[in-house]
């Protein structure tokens, strides 16, 4: 659970850099609007077709007496609405990000250049970056759908498909949106997906924390227009921890909060601190 704290942390720490830096924050909000537009308008067609289509996909339960057929393709009706739901915020993101690549890009950017260090660069063309991202948005969704179209069928399973499916289903969207918005800051270091996934995997419990939060919060309307730019911001200063970027800095805390005037120098009178850390840590 302390790596899903940590994964949270990484989230909590985006959206207070961004709130930072109001003027990336609004840039943030841009390419997130658009999308929210376009996929408030497909739910909205979702929710007054989804009757029409359960009835259409099960033409065998036309005679069936009242109330069997109602509870029936009501229950159908509601998964249907759930699954299209699911995968709306699994795609909202990589759509969002898709949409939005010069904006994210450079928010990513800046993060890293307040980090300190280099600021890596893909070098590529945009039409490049661009066809990239879309491929592997393209790869994540076939898995996301795997896993929906498995959590769908299960369900139907008394109680389980009401309680554990759904739980099962927000860790899946989480991991996923994780690596979708890590992918930004870790694309641009010219790491591949496959590593991305194996990154992710090494740190589950804190991709889950960092996504399972966003992912519950991306259900209230116009939440994840104002929550993107930050998760952006978190997600690179995951990336960054995933790769060990930040390992130098945290090699010697003692040279690093000397340097910031915590502690005093070799040769004070705070015993334990006047011995070299290459002595006390042989």
């Amino acid at each position: 659970m302390r790596d899903f704290g940590a994964g949270f942390g990484y989230l909590v720490r985006g959206q207070k850099w961004v709130g930072g830096h109001g003027r990336w924050f609004g840039f943030g909000l841009l390419p997130g609007l658009v999308t929210l537009v376009l996929y408030a308008g497909a739910l909205v067609g979702l929710g007054y077709g989804a009757d029409d289509l359960t009835a259409w996909a099960t033409p065998f339960a036309d005679d069936w007496s009242s109330p069997w057929q109602g509870v029936f393709r009501g229950a159908l009706t509601g998964l249907v609405f759930a699954f299209g739901l699911f995968l709306a915020v699994i795609t909202f993101t990589a759509v969002t990000l898709l949409v939005g690549q010069p904006f994210y890009e450079s928010l990513s950017e800046e993060v890293d250049r307040s980090e300190g260090g280099e600021v890596p660069e893909s070098g590529l063309p945009l039409w490049r970056e661009l066809w990239i991202s879309a491929r592997d948005s393209l790869r994540i969704l076939v898995r996301v759908a795997f896993y929906g179209i498995l959590l769908f069928a299960c369900g139907f399973i008394p109680v389980v498909g009401q309680t554990v499916v759904p739980a099962i289903g927000f860790c899946v969207s989480g991991f996923f949106l994780a690596e979708e918005l890590t992918a930004v800051a870790l694309q641009r270091r010219g790491v591949e997906l496959k590593e991305r996934l194996r990154l992710l995997r090494g740190r589950r419990m804190a991709a889950l924390g960092f996504g399972v939060p966003l992912t519950l919060s991306f259900l209230v309307p116009f939440v994840a227009v104002f929550l993107m730019p930050g998760a952006v911001a978190g997600a690179t200063l995951m990336a960054r921890d995933l790769r060990g970027e930040n390992a130098d800095r945290d090699e010697d805390p003692e040279e690093n909060d000397r340097e910031g005037g915590n502690l005093p120098p070799f040769g004070g009178d705070q015993g334990v601190h006047q011995i070299p850390h290459w002595r006390r840590n042989p």
